[in-house]
């Protein structure tokens, strides 16, 4: 898990960094932190870095919203603390002596702080490891690169495509630099659309996983800036062109072996189940990975976006996608999350159904195939019908965290109440001169 191993204090000690950026992910997965001089972070480690925690109660615009549980105008909105992870540690790549660490958030008593993402992830993880599995995680995200005027900087669809790759250089190729020693990238291409790319993330515990999709994001945008260009992982940019997910690759391990390896060619009992609760709240971990107004646009019939809830062997028109492949490399892909996902909330969902399997013993039923588009129970097509699922469903409420799971029905029905009151070009277009 992670090629590039680095000292934090050690090379603070050898004078070699000046400054480290203390970073966490906020409801949204934006990186927020400070910049620490570094002779003052090194005393910080154990007390850690003050944010007010009213950053966990805002939306994408930073308006600090009403009802949620973990604090309000009543509490004075009061500090909690980043407590750095120096295993998290890494050179920032783009900043010459300067390292970035993330961290835990937690309260004034120590404690971690429930409502932090990280720390959500952190108790589906120990609800797994409660039934004697650790997690094997690797994501798959897609961006789009485009210039100042919102336009991509490159025309045409042809994913896999070595020339369009070409044709996006040097951008392309300083990215990736750009984020060597920062993120352990298993691969690289050009997607389903223009200037369309996807970056691939090697796989390991699901808390670095998180973590390294939250740096990837964080590193494309600032080098993509710095070379004029504009990264965007908004889920849906553009009419009639791909939309961006976060694919996500599961595995169960128990002793060292994959609980997920093939039974006869066939999915294990561990496999089944794990499907089998993917299946039974594929609706209700909706929200977690497809967050915004605009996730919900990248669902269409074609698009190799899922829309129905349904499993298959490797099958691009299934929801949850069993890859059979050798003891060690079988798994399972959850294809609904969008690009615009917060990591952290993303990974806690999917794990959070796999608890919820394994805990009833689900059972997905007969595997399916052909065009899935065709078949299964309809996702949620709004944010609205995301939000209903996700409260609907109490198990994966409990999994996750109760009060939690408010606070983000609360983020999510301001951003849907902002959407359906705003007055757009659409609107004009289609009624100024027609009503």
């Amino acid at each position: 898990m992670g090629a590039d191993q680095f000292d934090l204090l050690k090379a603070i000690e050898k004078g070699e960094i000046h400054e480290v950026e203390v970073a966490w992910a906020d409801h949204q997965g934006h990186p927020r932190g400070k910049r620490i001089p570094a002779d003052v972070f090194v005393g910080r480690l154990e007390k850690g870095i003050a944010f007010a925690d009213a950053t966990l109660t805002w939306d994408h615009t930073a308006d600090v919203l009403d009802g949620c549980r973990v604090s309000g105008w009543e509490t004075g909105y009061p500090d909690f603390f980043v407590i750095p992870d120096v295993s998290t540690a890494k050179r920032l790549p783009w900043r010459e002596g300067v390292a970035m660490v993330q961290g835990d958030v937690r309260d004034h008593h120590g404690e971690l702080l429930k409502y932090a993402p990280r720390s959500v992830l952190k108790r589906v993880v120990e609800r797994l490891a409660g039934l004697g599995y650790t997690a094997s995680i690797g994501a798959e995200i897609e961006f789009y690169l485009v210039d100042e005027n919102a336009q991509p900087i490159s025309d045409g669809i042809h994913c896999y495509s070595l020339i369009k790759a070409n044709e996006m250089e040097p951008t392309f190729s300083e990215l990736l630099d750009g984020l060597r020693g920062f993120v352990d990238v298993e691969g690289s291409n050009v997607e389903y659309g223009p200037a369309q790319c996807e970056v691939n993330l090697n796989h390991g515990d699901p808390i670095w996983a998180a973590d390294q999709a939250f740096r990837m994001k964080y590193g494309i945008r600032e080098v993509a800036r710095r070379h004029g260009v504009v990264a965007t992982f908004m889920a849906k940019p553009f009419n009639v062109m791909s939309g961006c997910s976060m694919h996500l690759h599961v595995s169960l391990w128990k002793d060292g072996r994959n609980a997920f390896a093939p039974v006869d060619g066939s999915e294990s009992e561990v496999a089944r189940q794990a499907i089998g609760g993917m299946m039974e709240h594929l609706a209700g971990i909706t929200l977690p990975g497809s967050p915004t107004v605009n996730s919900y646009k990248r669902f269409e019939a074609g698009s190799f976006a899922p829309t129905t809830a349904t499993w298959s062997r490797d099958n691009r028109t299934c929801a949850i996608r069993s890859l059979i492949e050798s003891e060690n490399s079988t798994r399972v892909e959850l294809r609904t999350g969008a690009s615009d996902a917060n990591p952290y909330w993303a990974i806690a969902g999917l794990l959070a159904a796999v608890c919820a399997g394994l805990e009833s013993g689900a059972d997905p039923g007969e595997v399916m195939s052909g065009n899935l588009y065709e078949s299964g129970t309809p996702l949620p097509t709004t944010l609205e019908q995301s939000i209903a699922a996700f409260r609907a469903d109490a198990v994966i409420r409990e999994i996750l965290g109760e009060d939690v799971c408010h606070d983000l029905c609360v983020l999510a029905e301001r951003e849907w109440s902002a959407f359906i009151t705003a007055v757009t070009q659409w609107d004009y277009d289609r009624y100024l001169r027609t009503v």
